[in-house]
């Protein structure tokens, strides 16, 4: 199977009262947006001096990223003007974006309406686009951008446009050396040919273009003259931003368009080798240093959106959303207070301030109790629920949260019951307090194998493949040695055909009685046991027809020098992968 790599990878308005939202709803019933005069937006002043207006009064980002769908807008938007937001930024403007403008301005914010151009998304995302030959690209989204610009110019819940999403960071996924060079300097004076073609339908709005990382910025300098700002991502580096931008001899303000805390690109694997998610705390001080970072360079950065404003209840929802299913997290608090809302009367989430998993780095079986053992504490004295998610995104790329059945005994433990593949896991606790918060910590797991009764006589002993994986991206080569090194994160891959076997030569004739089976999530549905005397001549001791690609134990009667897995009929589009193949006497 191949396993692609992992990257991993990413104002000044008051706080508005409730009577005053409900009273802005209302009036923007009674008169639609679409009839109201856009704003002038303006970035004013000089040199290291400068501030963003809306309609000549001074206007700082206060933002976030947002999340939810179009359709969403009314029933998410007000609870960010609570916070003290007032801008969302998107990644994409269209046809469908008109009741996300309406709706925002009905709240009183605006947005910073975002366009994508390929590749996009840094490191690990898609779509090469060659800047300097393909004509044919470029000519159509200089006539996409300026048609919804030029729809949308007089809304006045547009704020600013952004051309781009970290494409000049991107582009490495796409060429390499001097080539590459050439790339992000075409993308760049591309960017600026949008901007002038932004700026000739609209001149009342601002053009920026964010990347990943300061190092696009010079690129930006050379050849983006007629972008009014700057913008860039910037997550644990976010306060390093400033000595960039005056090492850099910039002569542009700048906005964060993503920020909050540590990145699973930036932060260091744990004794599993898998990167460690900060605590929920440390997520919260995460916005709250950015916040303070960004209004740190006063006169340079006039704001920030911050990330993110999404309801995704996944890997990368828990790692980043301040409301991950709806519930309200600590980062949610922190950004709200960084805002300048009123937080005095909230009730706020629970505290995980420690969690442990019991034999996480030796592993626990497939099937067998996890322990887990938290000391939780609720601000506001509410009673606390538990539940224990499994996530085996760094096994197979799967981003979902398995709720696991959770017994709770009373004093912080609980017990969930590990999943049925090895591998190393995600585990997560859950606290809810019953007042549509939430606390969540996670650790990791290593799920191994069963035990099995005998002695292990294929571990280290010559093994040979009828097909092996070589692809260094998928975290090989993955040759047939690695099914029996007794290592349960390496494997063997073989090519995506059928059939393909894996023996292993036992250096004697031997009697079995077992085998056992720890597959990859590329498995067999279909496969045979096989003893061989002499490695040529084979006999079928077992017979499998409905593989799950769970743990395989069978009980086998044979005796060979040789024992293989000869898999007939694969169980998903790539090849035959195994952890392990035991082979017990």
């Amino acid at each position: 199977m191949h396993h692609p790599p992992t990257r991993t990878t990413r104002r000044l308005i008051a706080p508005v009262a409730a009577a005053a939202l409900l009273g802005g709803g209302l009036l923007a019933l009674q008169a639609p947006a679409a009839q109201a005069a856009g704003n002038v937006v303006k970035v004013t002043g000089s040199q290291g001096d400068w501030q963003l207006t809306v309609d000549g009064s001074p206007y700082t980002v206060k933002g976030l990223t947002w999340g939810p769908s179009v359709a969403d807008a009314g029933k998410y938007l007000p609870d960010l003007a609570s916070m003290g937001v007032n801008t969302i930024r998107t990644w994409g403007t269209d046809a469908t974006s008109k009741p996300l403008f309406d709706t925002a301005v009905a709240n009183g914010v605006k947005v910073i309406a975002g366009f994508w151009l390929q590749p996009g998304g840094g490191p690990g995302a898609g779509g090469c686009v060659n800047y300097l030959t393909d004509t044919q690209y470029k000519n159509d989204m200089l006539a996409e951008f300026p048609k919804w610009v030029d729809t949308y110019k007089d809304n006045p819940g547009v704020l600013m446009w952004n051309v781009g999403n970290e494409s000049t960071l991107g582009l490495q996924n796409c060429y390499g050396g001097d080539e590459l060079e050439a790339q992000r300097n075409a993308y760049t004076s591309f960017v600026n040919d949008i901007a002038k073609k932004i700026h000739e339908v609209d001149p009342n709005h601002p053009v920026t273009s964010t990347d990943a990382w300061t190092g696009a910025w010079p690129y930006y300098k050379r050849n983006a003259p007629d972008l009014d700002l700057y913008a860039v991502n910037a997550y644990d580096a976010v306060c390093n931003i400033k000595s960039d931008w005056e090492q850099g001899g910039y002569d542009k303000p700048y906005i964060v368009t993503e920020t909050g805390p540590a990145g699973e690109w930036e932060v260091d694997d744990d004794a599993n080798g898998v990167p460690e998610e900060p605590t929920d705390a440390a997520k919260a001080e995460g916005y709250t240093k950015a916040w303070g970072c960004v209004t740190g360079h006063t006169g340079v950065a006039l704001g920030a959106t911050m990330f993110h404003y999404g309801t995704e209840d996944d890997f990368g929802g828990v790692w980043f959303n301040l409301t991950p299913g709806g519930e309200k997290r600590l980062s949610y608090y922190a950004v709200k207070k960084a805002y300048g809302a009123d937080t005095s009367g909230d009730n706020t989430p629970p505290v995980i301030s420690d969690m442990t998993v019991d034999h996480a780095t030796e592993g626990v079986p497939t099937g067998s109790d996890v322990r887990v053992s938290t000391h939780t504490t609720d601000p506001d004295g509410d009673a606390i629920t538990y539940q224990v998610l499994f996530s085996s995104n760094y096994i197979d790329q799967n981003k979902a949260l398995v709720p696991a059945e959770t017994k709770d005994d009373g004093d912080g433990t609980l017990t969930a019951k590990a999943p049925s593949k090895t591998g190393v896991y995600k585990v997560y606790v859950k606290a809810r307090d019953g007042h549509g918060n939430v606390g969540i910590e996670t650790k990791s797991l290593k799920v191994i194998p069963p035990k099995v009764d005998g002695t292990n006589v294929s571990q280290g002993k010559p093994a040979t493949a009828s097909s092996f994986q070589t692809d260094p991206t998928g975290g090989c080569p993955c040759g047939a040695d690695n099914a029996v090194d007794g290592r349960s994160d390496t494997r063997w891959a073989s090519d995506w055909s059928d059939p393909q076997w894996l023996q292993v030569d036992l250096g004697a004739s031997t009697a079995i009685k077992h085998v056992q089976l720890a597959w990859d999530p590329a498995y067999a549905k279909g496969y045979e046991i096989q003893t061989s005397e002499d490695g040529r001549n084979w006999t079928t001791v077992k017979s499998v027809t409905d593989g799950n690609g769970d743990i395989d134990d069978l009980d086998v009667t044979g005796t060979g020098r040789y024992v293989r897995v000869n898999g007939t009929e694969r169980g998903s589009g790539y090849g035959y992968s195994l952890y392990e193949f035991g082979v017990y006497s």
